[in-house]
């Protein structure tokens, strides 16, 4: 296992949220447990160590601040794009 990985989980639903919220953060082991959950769950797994660090340093269940919007909306087009071309995911 990778000692320095780390991993945020974030959810949004239209019309509910205005914006996505960060669910699940963690580092070591735990990113590993967001990691294999997403996995089971068939959850699209976008890469960006950057994005993961600044999520991880926010707390839970809060929506992301508009300064994150533009790097979250480029993980939001990754996975509908995912959906898009594997419609029985959605």
């Amino acid at each position: 296992m990778e000692k320095g990985k780390k991993a945020a989980a974030i959810t949004y639903e239209k019309g509910k949220d205005c914006a996505p919220r960060v669910v699940a953060k963690g580092q070591g082991e735990m990113a590993e447990r967001i990691l294999a959950v997403a996995r089971a769950n068939g959850v699209p797994i976008h890469h960006d160590r950057n994005l993961a660090q600044i999520l991880g340093a926010m707390d839970l269940e809060v929506e992301i601040p508009p300064e994150l919007y533009r790097a979250v909306a480029e993980v939001l087009v990754f996975i509908y794009s995912l959906e898009h071309r594997n419609p029985e995911r959605s």
